[in-house]
């Protein structure tokens, strides 16, 4: 029986949950890219985590990292290559919850900040 699968921590959903090439036709498939995946590639590619620091991030190993990262990199090659959609939804995840006194975006106390104030309760 397989180990059951830890959820990944994501600081926050992307702004923007799919892309579109210029030149999609229609009725191609997607390429289905986890939020897990896509945070994997945020804390390593955008912001310069080590494959070890993301693991810490998302309270996961550094194996666990890599097979993640590589299958987003794939993904997000197959969807440029390919000429396809891409579209960013599902995965093992839970959201930050705004408690974490460090987050990888250097967001969780900033974002919550900026929740409050919007709402006028800073």
């Amino acid at each position: 029986m397989p180990r059951p699968r830890k959820c990944r921590k994501v600081c926050r959903l992307p702004d923007n949950d799919g892309f579109l090439p210029v030149n999609v036709t229609e009725g191609v498939e997607p390429v289905i890219l986890n939020v897990d995946e896509y945070e994997s590639l945020r804390l390593i590619d955008r912001e310069g985590f080590s494959q070890e620091q993301c693991g810490e991030y998302m309270y996961i190993a550094r194996a666990t990292v890599q097979q993640i990262y590589t299958s987003a990199r794939k993904k997000l090659a197959d969807a440029l290559v390919e000429g396809r959609p891409l579209q960013i939804s599902g995965g093992d995840y839970r959201l930050c919850d705004g408690k974490e006194s460090y987050c990888g975006c250097g967001g969780c106390h900033r974002h919550r900040r900026c929740q409050q104030s919007e709402g006028g309760t800073l």
